[in-house]
């Protein structure tokens, strides 16, 4: 990662922003840090940001008002930062849009090393091991063509992915008809970012298929295999 990396910090606690501001500084990224949605969108107004950490809690606007915001603006990805132990609160961030989430209190290793993750997936030059640009694979009239990172459905339109949608999916087609446990999942997408009990793959499965579904019958491309984990039933093939 390089300077050229910019991540804006929305925390309404000026301790606490500060502290993961340093931080990240440190480690070698750019970062501001900002305390409300209205300071966030004149930040935006001004400089590309390349990674929203962003609180819950804020006053007026809160976090998920926020994210849902920014998903149907753009596709600035979203490190959701949640100090509540629910568990609904994180899935409900991950429905709209949200990339991953940390809850709080936190260690600064892991916010450095979900920032990471997020960044090797959704920017070209952070990603580790990058596929072959002329790398697309087929199924069901559907074309994923992975240089672009897009998702192209039967009649040429593209399906709006998040990047942990993106890499899920493309998981899948690499390895089709094929049981996929969460584990494995979770490690080829999200790496050492990920923990035990994360649920982050069922809503992420639950939200391609959603989009899927817009084009074809999404629950009959990917299957969920009880106490197994997923597959994509589909024959795929490369392009």
């Amino acid at each position: 990662m390089t300077e050229e990396t910019f991540i804006a910090v929305v925390e309404d606690d000026a301790e606490i922003g500060t502290l993961m501001t340093r931080l990240l500084k440190r480690e070698g990224f750019a970062a501001e840090c900002v305390g409300s949605g209205s300071e966030l969108d004149r930040l935006r107004a001004r400089r590309r940001i390349d990674l929203v950490v962003l609180d819950l809690m804020l006053p007026g606007e809160d976090g998920l008002s926020i994210c849902r915001r920014l998903r149907s603006e753009g596709d600035v990805p979203v490190l959701m930062v949640t100090a509540r132990s629910d568990d609904v609160d994180r899935i409900v961030g991950l429905e709209i849009g949200a990339d991953d989430y940390l809850g709080k209190p936190f260690n600064p290793r892991e916010l450095v090393a979900r920032a990471r993750a997020i960044l090797r997936r959704t920017r070209p030059a952070h990603r580790v091991g990058r596929a072959p640009p002329d790398e697309r694979w087929r199924f069901s009239g559907f074309l994923i063509d992975v240089g672009a990172r897009a998702l192209l459905a039967p009649g040429g339109s593209e399906v709006e992915l998040t990047g942990g949608e993106f890499d899920l999916l493309l998981a899948l087609a690499r390895h089709p008809q094929r049981v996929l446990g969460r584990d494995q999942l979770l490690d080829w997408t999200r790496g050492r970012s990920s923990t035990p009990y994360d649920r982050s793959i069922d809503v992420l499965i639950g939200r391609l298929r959603r989009k899927l579904s817009s084009h074809a019958d999404g629950s009959k491309i990917i299957k969920t295999v009880r106490g197994g984990g997923y597959v994509l039933a589909m024959p795929v093939e490369r392009a």
